[in-house]
């Protein structure tokens, strides 16, 4: 993962996680790398200090945001946003997107994503619900899964 320090049109600094540049460089190309306080696709990488380890790995929290085979889903974690209205807004449009894109297969996701992977199914976007054991297992299989932040729907 690579953290950069990202800043909009409209002056708007924040903080984005990708999985490499080249990741990067494809959803900014694509104008999936949003602003989160505008919402603007024209977005370029800020002037940003490399960071000095401590000695120890440290550990923070990120959130993934997109299942393998979800074309179009941004796989961007972002900090140094203002919280909570805004992040819930965000989590409610990539829910609608999974939704809208991508099969739910409930407690079946684990079998399914094998089933993908390993081309007994039809290649497609696919959510549900997998244990910690089960993603482990898929991930140490190759098979890349991310969990999403479920918000509630309005609606509901």
């Amino acid at each position: 993962m690579i953290r950069y320090a990202l800043r909009c049109r409209s002056g708007h600094q924040f903080e984005a996680w990708f999985r490499d540049s080249a990741t990067y460089d494809t959803q900014a190309g694509a104008g999936e790398v949003l602003c989160p306080s505008c919402g603007t696709h024209k977005v370029e990488k800020a002037v940003m200090a490399p960071a000095i380890g401590r000695g120890q790995k440290e550990r923070v929290p990120v959130a993934a945001t997109a299942t393998n085979t979800a074309p179009g889903v941004p796989e961007t974690v972002v900090s140094g946003a203002p919280q909570g209205e805004m992040m819930r807004a965000m989590l409610a449009k990539l829910r609608e997107h999974v939704e809208k894109n991508c099969d739910y297969v409930g407690e079946r996701f684990a079998e399914e994503a094998r089933r993908i992977h390993y081309g007994e199914s039809e290649e497609r976007g696919i959510y549900g619900e997998a244990s910690q054991d089960e993603a482990e297992a898929l991930r140490d299989e190759g098979i890349e899964v991310n969990s999403i932040p479920w918000v509630r729907r309005a609606d509901s």
